[in-house]
């Protein structure tokens, strides 16, 4: 039997962030995750990228994760929104003294740089692959049953197990949700011109089209992540092409922004849907990331609401317990709820609006949604306030978000 401050069910990107952040405070953690490593780490399991906002980027410095991304990552110095190829156009370009919007990674990069500092960080305990079989929560604490035998004792449970969460579901929490009837498909492209850091957000009535910068690769290529959604009836037969064909129609809906483009990383593909649990807290259970919240990836910031999960609680948690209170204390939950279920909330509602906006088919939608965006464009402060959004600055700042120390 093992005791632990903090059982965290879910070892991904934002459940091993949350360990590292609890155990760099000197909590005591338990990292269960089913996965094996050596397939999580492996260059077939996630050939996704992620845009971690400024704010993230920051925490992730502050835990000691940032020194092993050094030079992974790819600066997003701009991020252009257009209708279609339409030459209206908004452009979000910081301040030079601010520095970036954020950076790209490629989610293996991160996973190992994750991987690597939990292995450093003292406190925090993974048992991988390990499931529970059994897991029972009331007022004098938390007990989880490994499928190995192994028994772990907290005085919290983090359920962090992405959108199906068996903890939320076992909780009884209820969950509005629905589906988009859309698929992103997903692949790393090389290209002839430069990408310059700008990130692109081109809008098609059959779902955004992005493209995201990303560092050039060892052989020199100029290389960008390319999203595409398209409707679900469609993207069987849009996998299914062969891949100079795919090349072909991606650089049709990108016009000739990037020159000749050639796929170097094979396509992947998942169901796009929304999802917001009516409550992230439970007796000694608190959800966070994909567990909680689910939205559309038209805004980027799927991995930076459950970052800012993560900075939010870890606070709550360290000052708690700093105070005398037990991690799993009732109090400490309700200010966790408190604190991220408005500004997730808006975030999510944001994303959808906007999903269902750049959808709506026509010459009129078409006309408005180009006059909009100029309108943005040339109003400074609603601009700076989406760009404050995209960097996670909005609302009550956490301490690690602001790159300090709890």
């Amino acid at each position: 039997m093992q005791r632990h401050d903090v059982i965290i069910l879910g070892g991904g990107l934002v459940g091993l962030t949350l360990g590292i952040a609890l155990a760099r405070h000197g909590i005591a953690v338990a990292v269960v995750d089913p996965a094996n490593r050596t397939n999580t780490l492996s260059v077939a399991f996630d050939g996704r990228a992620s845009a971690v906002a400024s704010a993230a980027w920051r925490m992730l410095d502050a835990i000691g994760v940032g020194e092993r991304l050094s030079g992974k990552g790819c600066p997003i110095a701009a991020i252009k929104v257009q209708d279609g190829l339409s030459p209206e156009a908004l452009m979000f370009e910081p301040n030079p003294d601010d520095g970036a919007l954020g950076h790209m990674f490629e989610n293996r990069d991160l996973r190992i740089a994750l991987d690597e500092t939990a292995n450093a960080t003292a406190g925090l305990a993974r048992y991988q692959p390990a499931r529970p079989i059994n897991v029972q929560r009331d007022l004098d604490g938390v007990r989880v049953t490994l499928d190995d035998g192994g028994v772990l004792f907290g005085s919290l449970l983090i359920g962090a197990e992405g959108r199906q969460s068996p903890t939320r579901e076992a909780a009884g929490i209820t969950v509005a949700r629905w589906s988009y009837d859309h698929v992103a498909m997903i692949v790393s492209i090389a290209h002839e011109k430069p990408h310059g850091g700008v990130a692109h957000e081109i809008f098609y009535p059959t779902g955004p089209f992005a493209l995201l910068p990303l560092i050039d690769g060892a052989d020199g290529r100029h290389r960008s992540a390319l999203v595409w959604t398209v409707d679900q009836k469609d993207a069987a037969a849009m996998l299914g092409l062969p891949e100079r064909a795919y090349a072909h129609e991606a650089r049709k809906r990108m016009g000739n922004l990037l020159g000749e483009v050639a796929l170097i990383s094979p396509r992947s593909s998942y169901p796009l849907g929304f999802h917001h649990a009516a409550r992230i807290t439970d007796t000694r259970l608190a959800l966070v990331g994909d567990a909680a919240h689910g939205i559309h990836p038209i805004a980027g910031q799927g991995v930076n609401l459950g970052y800012r999960d993560v900075a939010a609680l870890t606070e709550v948690l360290v000052e708690g317990m700093r105070l005398g209170l037990d991690p799993g204390d009732a109090q400490l939950l309700a200010r966790y709820q408190r604190w991220r279920s408005l500004d997730s909330f808006l975030v999510a509602a944001s994303t959808d609006g906007l999903t269902r906006l750049f959808g709506i088919p026509g010459r009129p939608a078409r006309a408005i949604r180009r006059f909009g965006l100029g309108a943005v464009q040339r109003l400074g402060p609603l601009k700076n306030r989406f760009m404050a959004e995209a960097r996670g600055e909005t609302g009550k700042l956490p301490r690690l978000l602001q790159g300090l120390a709890i």
